[in-house]
């Protein structure tokens, strides 16, 4: 394992982080497609995508809506520059924003989204009910939240990831662990799904 480019996983910096963020829009493109396949875009949906990387999933958000927004975040600045790059188009047409900032402290106001998504990313965040909580407070009413995450908290699968867990400073959610969280930030009519022969889970919830 190259632990100094595994460890850029958690925030890209420089040459490594650049390359890690290649090497996710790659291998994170069946999970997303599957997760994906899970929402309900509309054509006019204000989307946020929280810990955006490379951009792909906010491309592919903009790919589906005609009079919506999609805007991506991430407090890593390789991870602004790579998600801007890959968007360019959309954002010279007004239909993509990429912002630098935390999932902590959203740059947005309250009922602004319609959908905030989260891929491979809340292993990271800093206080997990408290950041669902920020996100609660930037959806509309009704608004989604959708987390995909490409391991799930199993015995065996925290036993296969402990080297990574460890040098991380990651938190690998079960589907139970998703579903408390979740209720305890507020939301409602959660559910959570897993793609069989893998450890691959989702979770949709929704603001009341």
């Amino acid at each position: 394992m190259d632990k100094k480019l595994i460890i850029n996983a958690r925030k890209p910096k420089g040459e490594l982080g650049s390359e890690i963020i290649e090497r996710m829009n790659e291998s994170h493109e069946k999970l997303a497609q599957w997760g994906v396949s899970h929402l309900k875009i509309k054509e006019n949906d204000v989307i946020l995508d929280i810990g955006c990387g490379g951009g792909v999933n906010v491309k592919r958000f903009a790919e589906m809506i005609s009079k919506g927004k999609v805007y991506g975040i991430d407090y890593s600045e390789v991870s602004v520059e790579k998600s801007s790059n890959m968007n360019k188009l959309a954002i010279d047409d007004g239909k993509v924003e990429i912002i630098q900032g935390s999932v902590s402290d959203l740059p947005f106001d309250d009922g602004t989204f319609d959908i905030v998504t989260g891929f491979e990313t809340v292993y990271f965040w800093p206080n997990f009910i408290e950041d669902l909580k920020e996100v609660n407070r930037v959806l509309k009413t009704n608004g989604v939240i959708f987390i995909c995450n490409e391991a799930v908290g199993d015995e065996d699968i925290l036993e296969e990831m402990k080297e990574h867990i460890e040098l991380l400073d990651m938190k690998i959610f079960s589907e139970e662990d998703l579903y408390s969280a979740l209720s305890i930030s507020g939301f409602t009519n959660i559910s959570t799904f897993r793609k069989e022969g893998t450890p691959w889970v989702c979770a949709i919830a929704y603001k009341s």
